[in-house]
């Protein structure tokens, strides 16, 4: 039983550090990326706010564009002493977020905020214009607007950007790789810990903590689908329902 402990303990920790990084990052997606989902979903009566929303989703977006080692490679290059950011944080005694759990969970927020936001930011945009003009007269304050109106009219969308982004975490390599390198229980989560055991030969290890990923996938890919499909309907009824009033 002792010489399995060692292998049971180098397949379990790095999974288990990728589901602690995946639920951190998704709940820091719903703290701070549904409100700004909300707001670039929301019409603007200025040209220049217009211009801002798009200029800020084509920023968003960009992690989809972008190969994964570019955007580690500049995250660590920012996260580094030599580097106003770097500086910064060491002068407010925050320290170096260069292969430090901390700065994974920067870089994959960063990384999976487009795929937090889109399903989050089309749910806002699928929001009645009724129901919108109803909580504007009814209720003066915006905050009260947003958590009593917008965020159960968001409900579905805001799930399916969590999964998705929780999902999307768990599989990350190259933004994690850049920017975490492979410090075990710190940084070495299970994409990279199944790089590096086939680069040791040791495919049998590779192939349990692979069929994991793949376990965990099937039931996330399970919900996703069924949460798109509960959207989609949703939507898809919506004109009936209009046509039948009418």
């Amino acid at each position: 039983m002792s010489l399995l402990s060692p292998h049971l303990s180098d397949m379990l920790l790095p999974l288990w550090l990728s589901i602690k990084l995946a639920s951190i990052t998704t709940l820091c997606l719903l703290l701070f990326a549904t409100p700004m989902a909300y707001w670039l979903a929301k019409p603007s009566s200025s040209t220049l706010i217009t211009r801002i929303k798009i200029m800020l989703m084509g920023v968003i977006a960009m992690p989809l564009v972008l190969p994964p080692t570019v955007l580690g490679f500049y995250l660590l290059l920012l996260f580094s002493p030599n580097f106003a950011l770097g500086q910064w944080l060491i002068a407010h005694n925050i320290g170096v977020l260069a292969f430090t759990f901390e700065g994974l969970v920067l870089g994959s927020i960063i990384y999976s905020l487009p795929f937090y936001v889109q399903p989050v930011y089309a749910q806002f945009l699928r929001i009645p214009k009724s129901v919108s003009d109803m909580a504007l007269l009814l209720e003066s304050s915006r905050l009260r607007r947003f958590t009593a109106v917008a965020l159960p009219q968001a409900k579905t969308g805001i799930i399916l950007g969590s999964l998705i982004s929780f999902a999307h975490t768990i599989g990350e390599f190259g933004v994690v790789l850049m920017i975490g390198g492979s410090i075990a229980g710190e940084t070495k989560v299970i994409s990279i810990a199944i790089y590096e055991q086939v680069e040791a030969l040791n495919y049998e290890m590779a192939h349990t903590m692979s069929l994991l990923l793949v376990l965990l996938g099937i039931v996330l890919v399970g919900l996703i689908a069924s949460i798109n499909r509960q959207v989609n309907e949703g939507f898809a009824s919506r004109p009936k329902y209009k046509r039948m009033k009418q």
